[in-house]
This record gives structure tokens, C-alpha cells and sequence, in this order.
């Protein structure tokens, strides 16, 4: 007993405590619940497409960048390196701006066939009338014509302008194809044994070299509708014909020598 004053005092009560309320937790409704999942389904769904239209707007945006910038695989061919076979003659026409104009190739896509619609005619003066075109007035409008090669009536080729060079032969694909024109002994453009065996080792080998195939092979005609080489274009047939023999010879190599 504690004293205070000299008078004793009363123990002190115990503090009350008041019970602590707790608030019972709401049960959720089942339909609450259900809304919910809905709307988290909702937005993981609506996400999807929004994926899918970055995606189609992606490849939409490539594909008119290669339509426009026309992009393109990286070319590996040395044009200046490409060599023809020794049984080809290189009598290179002048540079001038009729035939020759002196500007650079920087891939060949396909190689084009022609033929020259002078029945009868030589390699030699066919490819001296490319040449002669260069005395042409520069001043006045003249006419643009050449090919990198001609084959002849006997046989031979005569290449007219290097592979890596421009030629005038095939508008609008002046720009990424070689062209050869072929001699015929008459109106109907047809070869006879000597030009069409010399067309194929030419064409297998320029193939070779530029790392091209059957496929790859274009007459005038496939370009810009102009019936060139006539007898390819009227027999089909000879045509299919003579890419499955250029085909051959590519994978015989007929054309070295």
C-alpha cells in the first residue's frame, strides 16, 4: 500500500478497452466478378489487332519503299572482270551519243535477243552501221540504235560494246540487260545451223559469266511488244527450245573452247 500525505490511497482500475470493430468484408457478386473478367478479356482482345495493323502497316510501308526505290538484292558480279570466249571478236564501235554513250551498267538482270531485219546481212556491216551512226549531227535528232553483240550468217560474233556498258537496244531495260542481235537469211527471221549454234554458246556463256540462267533470257518482243527476233516470236515453240538448249550448254559448258 503506497502512502501519500499520510493517507492511503486506493489502487488505481485496470483501463478499460473498448472492443475493436471490425467491418465485415462484403461478399462480391458473382455477376461483378464475371464483369470484370469480361473487361480484362476485352482489353487483352482489343490489343491483338492493334498488333496485326502495326504489322500490315509495316510490310505495306517496305513494299511500297521497294516499288518506289526499286531496293534490291547487293549485285556481286564484276562487270569489267566478265571475259568472253576467245572465238568472239571485239571490235568495240566509237563512243558518241547515238550508239555508244559511254555509261556504266551496274547489274545485268537479263540478257536480251534480237534480230536484225536485214535479211541477208553480215555481222562485219551490221555492226560497222552502229558504228556509223556516231557521225550522226549531235545538233539535230538522229537515230539511236546498237547491241552489244551481233552473231552471223556464218557463224561469227563480233561483241560491239563492252558487258559493262550501256547499249541501245531494248527501251525501257537499256539499263540492266545485254543485248545480242542475230543475222537471218530471210523475211522470216529463221536462223540457219550455223547463227542459232553460235547464239547458243554466246548466250550459255555470257550466262555463266553473269551468273544468269534460261530464265533469265528476254526477247525484244517480252519488253516492249515489238515483233523481235520475228521467227522467236511467231514459233514459241522454238522459242521454249531454245532456252532449254542454252540451258544444256550452260551445264556442258559446249561454249568453252
Amino acid at each position: 500500500m503506497t502512502e501519500e500525505n499520510g493517507r492511503g490511497t486506493k489502487p488505481a482500475k485496470p483501463p478499460v478497452h473498448q472492443p475493436r470493430q471490425v467491418t465485415p468484408k462484403s461478399k462480391e457478386r458473382p455477376e461483378n466478378r464475371e464483369s470484370r473478367s469480361r473487361r480484362s478479356r476485352g482489353r487483352r482482345i482489343a490489343v491483338f489487332p492493334i498488333v496485326l495493323a502495326l504489322v500490315i502497316g509495316l510490310a505495306a510501308g517496305f513494299g511500297a519503299g521497294y516499288m518506289k526505290w526499286k531496293w534490291e538484292r547487293p549485285y556481286t558480279v564484276d562487270l569489267k572482270a566478265v571475259e568472253v570466249p576467245k572465238w568472239v571478236k571485239q571490235e568495240f564501235i566509237r563512243k558518241n551519243i547515238f550508239s555508244r554513250p559511254d555509261v556504266s551498267l551496274k547489274r545485268v538482270n537479263n540478257i536480251v535477243i534480237h534480230y536484225v531485219a536485214n535479211p541477208g546481212t553480215s555481222a562485219q556491216k551490221n555492226r560497222d552501221y552502229f558504228d556509223g551512226l556516231a557521225d550522226q549531227d549531235p545538233q539535230a535528232a538522229g537515230t539511236s540504235a546498237s547491241a552489244h553483240f551481233v552473231v552471223g550468217l556464218e557463224g561469227e560474233v563480233i561483241q560491239c560494246i563492252p558487258v559493262s556498258e550501256m547499249a541501245y537496244a531494248a527501251a525501257p531495260r537499256n539499263n540492266d540487260t545485254i543485248s545480242i542481235e542475230t543475222c537471218h537469211p530471210d523475211e522470216s527471221g529463221a536462223y540457219n545451223e550455223a547463227t542459232y549454234e553460235s547464239l547458243v554458246k554466246l548466250t550459255a556463256a555470257l550466262c555463266s559469266q553473269l551468273k544468269l540462267n534460261e530464265n533469265d533470257l528476254m526477247r525484244h518482243y517480252d519488253i516492249n511488244g515489238k515483233v523481235c527476233p520475228k521467227y522467236f516470236v511467231d514459233d514459241e515453240a522454238a522459242w521454249k527450245q531454245f532456252k532449254k538448249d542454252v540451258k544444256t550448254a550452260i551445264k556442258d559448258k559446249t561454249w568453252v573452247e
